[in-house]
């Protein structure tokens, strides 16, 4: 399969993987990330981890120069805003398409060269397990309902028709970014992705999915907490009167 045409190899694409306390994890990822077949750099975006993975990460930027670059920040901020720093090194870096994903393994890198391919096609692309093709593993009953009914939550507040809005395997085109007041966006955490993508929705750039099989961290311990999913919850519930507005002004300028 033939997954890039001349074009392609011309767009520089980056990755933007956010750590904390992710020393066992993040110089295997990195190395998987730079053995793709496909042009890919990093950026490390790391909140002062404890461990060492700040260090690591200076290691592997000085091992890779021009292919690994580190962001440091003071302290555990969030993710939001771990992704809203990656973004604007990236755009800063001249990137065409920006990716997120986990430093856990949970979103493993073969799927990088698809979603590349599909962000050809579309404007933002998720690597999703709730689509035909799509799944999960070593993941608990109660992590699966929860992640479903976010989900399902989302759908029918938002109106987001992407199948897995809380996915943070992503990709954008810079277009895309460059469009959205990233400052302005309130959710931070795991929040954060679905407030981004109803800004996309809202903005009318297209969203599509691709498959992958999402894996439950084997090594290291879970960011996920009751308290983000609360925090999602509520960011539904902040953006739902926004749909809404929206929509009755659509109706308003269709009628005569």
């Amino acid at each position: 399969m033939k997954f890039f045409t001349e074009k392609s190899y011309l767009m520089k694409a980056m990755m933007i993987v956010p750590t904390y306390n992710e020393q066992e994890n993040i110089e295997l990822l990195v190395g998987e990330i730079l053995g793709l077949p496909v042009p890919v750099e990093v950026i490390i975006v790391d909140d002062n981890s404890p461990d060492g993975t700040g260090e690591t990460a200076d290691r592997l930027a000085a091992e890779h120069p021009g292919r690994v670059r580190v962001v440091h920040r003071s302290g555990k901020l969030g993710l939001g805003t771990a992704y809203i720093a990656g973004f604007k090194k990236a755009l800063e870096m001249n990137a065409a398409r920006i990716m997120t994903m986990d430093a856990d393994f949970s979103h493993p890198p073969r799927y990088i060269p698809a979603m590349l391919q599909k962000c050809e096609e579309v404007d933002v692309v998720i690597g999703s397990r709730y689509v035909e093709g799509g799944g999960t593993e070593q993941c608990t009953v109660a992590r699966k309902i929860l992640s479903r009914g976010a989900n399902g939550f989302a759908h029918l507040m938002l109106g987001l028709r992407a199948r897995d809005t809380t996915a943070g395997f992503r990709c954008y085109r810079r277009e895309v970014l460059e469009s959205i007041d990233l400052d302005d966006i309130r959710a931070n955490g795991y929040s954060f992705l679905i407030e981004m993508l109803f800004r996309c929705r809202q903005a009318g750039w297209r969203v599509g999915e691709v498959p992958i099989v999402f894996v439950n961290r084997l090594r290291g311990a879970s960011k996920i907490s009751r308290d983000e999913i609360i925090k999602a919850m509520l960011t539904v519930l902040r953006l739902a009167p926004q749909r809404l507005a929206a929509v009755g002004s659509s109706k308003k300028s269709s009628n005569p």
